[in-house]
């Protein structure tokens, strides 16, 4: 499920729904300020991916730089394109 704000950043940003399932299904999941977790998609999620998605993942490869911000409640909060590495906390 995803909140009104990410539907509106997805749509803003130019990230369709299937690299946010991709992101969902794939990607580590780590806590972020608040109650809330970041999910991104490191080294071995990328690797799955290629694995999952065969001849079409050279064309994929360029989108996947994105994360989500997912409440407790497991619904997306906020998207976005990552600019740079994910820090930790």
């Amino acid at each position: 499920m995803m909140s009104h704000h990410a539907q509106t950043r997805c749509q803003q940003r130019s990230i369709p729904p299937m690299f946010v399932d991709l992101l969902l299904r794939f990607g580590v999941t780590e806590r972020a300020p608040g109650k809330a977790d970041k999910v991104f998609l490191n080294k071995a999620a990328r690797k799955q991916i290629k694995a999952y998605a065969g001849p079409l993942a050279g064309q994929l490869d360029q989108h996947l730089d994105i994360y989500a911000v997912v409440s407790e409640d497991g619904s997306v909060i906020t998207i976005g394109h990552r600019q740079e590495r994910v820090r930790r906390h």
